[in-house]
């Protein structure tokens, strides 16, 4: 293998009735390998893709998270066998004390893929097996949500292509049973695919509240992408794009499709991306019109390019069993930001929320004052850091406050003193814990980043983090400013802070340092 995989498994391992054999997929948590049956179990296909899931390391924190997922959905793949969902065929787990990594893993057993819609689309934009593969994803919702589930998650990716070029969904560890009207959901998933009233939603303490509307929007995005290689929304990037659905639903702007949408397809696209999810249509009725437009028709042949060849290994398709929804756990749709993938800088195309040209130097002046001292090198990524979170403690000037309090805004602080790892950039990370943060897309890097650590690295990670701890402190208990006890939960952890009902004894000289320069930072018209 070429990159460090989750869950290192070597080439001839067996498990139950299976021996691993070429890695196909890998993310922060899982990794996924085609099987090939070793018993005489006849009943059993001879080859299947094997989901090895971690489950006796990690944090507390990890752990819960994985556990939640991993039961949503082995849950649903034991209740629910249809012809358009990948099939789970059994569930393992490991016992193997001699293999610290794999000992206490859970394996999924699932139906073997060829490819997914994302690797399709990657290879052949506009594939002319579209509306008919769109078909099959309508029929796969409509099975799901007939059965009273919510996926949660429909993205290419977590469409999955088989030999006979034929779709499945898969990746059901965002989906949910309804009750009711609603289900719960864990608070993230893919911005570019997630309604605009669930970008800001409540998040209670079984999660997000959500509908199978939710998955009609989803599809209505997809199906335009799948026709016209773009999304519906404009943006370059997914931020932009986010902040253009919610221009949508706020009536400020219109819904503007692409004029190489098919016409018999701009309607349905069209009910689909309604900016209420009340006046979107209803699946059954979907399932309805996609048939009428897709037309009757056999399965597509999938690209030669999206076939394995068994003689090399990296034609093997990351996108098998559909890993990165297992690997963006603790993440919620407002940590999304616009850095590349490795955790570069956010840029100098920022959000761009100025109305007039602004400089460097008064690049987000309404909301982080300018003659306070704050790096001009450092403002856009402050600003857009901040911005990238909808979470409205979550302000550029107490990133800069926080930054200020850490290291004085040295971006080459280097602290190997502290704990076992040290501390080290402008925002004093440890390594291990900014590789949770690290990356825009949710994932956490398949690597623990080495020192230097740069602003460009730094920063966005404080935002996405931030965000992220924010609705774990507690609503009630707590006495004090609830941005600076965020900024003292950045320091120590969200628990400490509960515990402590505020900030705690040790802290108290940092949250005060904090508190200074919040008020200094902030532009008189936003205290």
């Amino acid at each position: 293998m070429t990159e460090p995989y989750a869950v290192p498994v070597p080439k001839g391992y067996r498990v139950g009735a299976w021996e691993v054999r070429e890695p196909i997929a890998t993310g922060a948590f899982g990794s996924v390998y085609e099987g090939r049956r070793v018993g005489d179990d006849e009943a059993l296909p001879k080859t299947v893709a094997l989901k090895f899931l971690p489950t006796g390391t990690g944090t507390p924190r990890q752990l819960t998270h994985l556990r939640e997922l991993i039961e949503r959905e082995v849950d649903l793949h034991r209740r629910l066998k249809q012809p358009r969902l990948i099939r789970m065929y059994d569930t393992l787990t490991v016992d193997d004390p001699a293999r610290p990594a794999l000992d206490g893993a859970t394996i999924l057993v699932l139906e073997k893929a060829e490819g997914s819609l994302s690797a399709l689309l990657a290879a052949q934009p506009r594939p002319a097996a579209g509306p008919v593969l769109l078909a099959q994803i309508c029929e796969g919702l409509a099975q799901l949500h007939h059965a009273g589930w919510v996926h949660g998650d429909l993205k290419p990716a977590n469409v999955l292509l088989m030999r006979d070029g034929s779709a499945r969904l898969a990746d059901f560890n965002m989906a949910a049973e309804l009750e009711g009207t609603h289900a719960y959901t864990p608070a993230f998933s893919t911005p570019d695919y997630t309604p605009p009233e669930l970008l800001w939603s409540e998040i209670g303490e079984r999660g997000r509240r959500i509908r199978p509307s939710a998955d009609v929007w989803a599809f209505g995005v997809l199906a335009h992408l799948v026709l016209t290689g773009s999304f519906p929304l404009p943006g370059a990037t997914p931020s932009t794009r986010r902040d253009a659905a919610a221009a949508y639903a706020r009536g400020t702007d219109e819904l503007r499709l692409s004029p190489e949408l098919p016409d018999v397809w701009r309607e349905i696209v069209r009910d689909c991306l309604t900016r209420t999810h009340g006046d979107r249509i209803g699946t059954q009725a979907l399932l309805g019109r996609v048939g009428a437009a897709a037309g009757t028709g056999r399965p597509p042949r999938l690209p030669r390019a999206l076939l394995p060849r068994r003689s090399r290994r990296t034609t093997m398709l990351t996108a098998a069993t559909a890993v990165v929804a297992v690997a963006a756990l603790g993440y919620g749709v407002s940590n999304w930001a616009d850095t590349g993938a490795d955790g570069g800088g956010s840029g100098a195309g920022g959000p761009g929320r100025e109305t007039t040209r602004v400089t460097a130097a008064t690049y987000g002046a309404s909301e982080l004052r300018t003659d306070k001292g704050v790096p001009v090198a450092y403002r856009r990524l402050i600003v857009d850091s901040a911005h990238d979170c909808v979470r409205p403690e979550v302000t550029p000037a107490l990133i800069a406050a926080l930054l200020k309090a850490e290291s004085n805004f040295d971006p080459d602080l280097s602290d190997p003193s502290v704990g076992e790892e040290g501390e080290y950039g402008i925002a004093r990370w440890t390594p291990s814990l900014l590789r949770w943060w690290i990356r825009a897309d949710g994932v956490p890097a398949t690597a623990t980043p080495k020192p230097p650590l740069t602003p460009a690295q730094s920063i966005p990670a404080v935002g996405r983090y931030l965000c992220y701890m924010e609705p774990l402190l507690d609503r009630t208990g707590l006495s004090g400013d609830r941005q600076v006890l965020l900024a003292a939960a950045y320091r120590t952890s969200t628990k400490v802070v509960n515990n402590a009902g505020g900030v705690p004894p040790k802290y108290r000289d940092y949250a005060a340092r904090v508190a200074h320069y919040l008020k200094e930072y902030t532009p008189p018209a936003k205290r």
